[in-house]
This record gives structure tokens, sequence and C-alpha cells, in this order.
């Protein structure tokens, strides 16, 4: 049971911590208006990650008798996947690309706003899902999957997601805008892609 948790919990911040355009966004929106706006942003986007994590738990449940018997060569596919997404996310923060979207809108200036707002745009991302979708089916328990699996790893990836945005709307002055900057959104998808591939790496172990 906590073994789900923890890995919902190391997902969650491998998926959270890289710093970009919603980050900003929230930052904005905390120094333009109040923390509780800000606040409410940043569990609009540990909202749709949860979300995400949803779908792919319960996705990975879903198949995961039909897919038991090739597991090992799946968890080996799902590693490739992680893989290669910690190494666009290194290429990015070596090479990275202007932010934008970092304006804020008068539409967001109250907490219902701001949280159906960045929830609504933390959902175009389907990148997200893939993610989620691969550490799921590279799990070594995904032949054998539990409802209570399940539910510890989204809150685990939720809380994980809740706990970074916050900090980045809670410290909209100092941490914030240090993590924001060019450096700190080098340091934190070097580090969002560290974590990816120590999972992948696990996935593969598990094979």
């Amino acid at each position: 049971m906590t073994g789900a948790f923890l890995a919902g919990l190391v997902a969650g911040y491998g998926v959270a911590i890289p710093v970009g355009a919603i980050a900003v966004l929230i930052l904005g929106l905390t120094a333009r208006t109040s923390f509780r706006v800000g606040a409410a942003g940043a569990l609009g986007v540990a909202t749709a990650d949860g979300l995400y994590a949803a779908v792919a738990a319960l996705a990975g449940a879903a198949v995961a008798g039909v897919v038991a018997p090739v597991a090992g060569p799946l968890r080996v596919a799902a590693a490739a996947v992680l893989l290669a997404l910690a190494a666009h996310g290194a290429w990015r923060a070596l090479r990275p690309a202007p932010v934008t979207a970092a304006r804020t809108r008068r539409g967001l200036d109250t907490p219902l706003r701001a949280f159906v707002g960045i929830l609504a745009l933390t959902l175009l991302n389907p990148a997200t899902v893939v993610y989620f979708a691969a550490l799921v089916l590279g799990r070594g328990d995904a032949a054998d999957p539990t409802r209570s699996s399940a539910v510890l790893f989204v809150l685990g990836a939720f809380v994980a997601s809740a706990s970074w945005q916050l900090l980045i709307a809670g410290g909209g002055t100092l941490v914030g805008r240090v993590l924001t900057g060019p450096r700190g959104r080098r340091a934190t998808a070097l580090t969002s892609s560290a974590i990816i591939a120590a999972l992948a790496l696990t996935t593969l172990l598990a094979t």
C-alpha cells in the first residue's frame, strides 16, 4: 500500500518539477492578486495531474490481465518511453526555448476562475497521460492491480504536484522567481529528467 503511494509521489514530482509557462503563470497570479488565487491555480495543476494519473492507473488495471503474458517486453517498452521523455527533457533544459504565456489574465483573478482556467490549460498537455501510463504499465504490480493501490498511486501523484505548485505560489517573490529564472528552469528540468530516468531503470530491473 505504502509502496503505491510512494510510487505516485515520485512520479508526481517527476512530472511537476519542470518549471514552464504554467508555473510562471501561477507566480504572476500570486504576485498580482493574492496567495489564495495562486494556490487555487496550483491546485488546478495538481488536479489535472491527478486526473491523468487516474486515467493511466485505471487503464493500466483494465488491460493488466490482457498484457500479463507479455509483461516483460511491455516493461521494457515502458522503460524506453520513460528514457525518451527523460532525454527530451534534458535536451530542452540544455537548449531551452523562451517560456511563453507568462502574462496573467484578468479572467483568472479569483480563486475559482484561477482553478478552472489553469486546470483546463494543464489538461491540454496529453503527454502527461503518456508519462503516467508508461509508469503504471511498467510497474511490477501491474499484472496484479488492486483498487486501493491505484487510489494510493493517484493520491501520491496529486500530493506531489500540489506541494510543488504551492511552493511556487507561496514563494512568489523569492523561491518562485529563482525557480522560474533561466537557471532555475534548467535545474528543475534536469532534476525531473534524472527522476524519470531513475524510474525507467527501476522498471528495467523489474523485468
